[in-house]
């Protein structure tokens, strides 16, 4: 499961330009998950946040 830790995102955006379809920015100004189903996505945007709050659960 893709998860977002809120404490640790900026709002930077670089996961929903990746990601369209997984994330978005929502009303608080912090990147949410809307699907869970392209993981191989999620990865490069894991990769490419700048405060690593793209995190998986088992």
């Amino acid at each position: 499961m893709i998860v977002i830790k809120k404490n640790l995102c900026i709002g930077c955006g670089a996961c929903v330009l990746l990601c369209p379809e997984i994330f978005q920015i929502n009303s608080d100004g912090k990147s949410e998950v809307i699907s869970q189903k392209n993981q191989k996505c999620a990865k490069q945007a894991a990769q490419s946040c700048p405060v690593q709050a793209i995190t998986w659960n088992a």
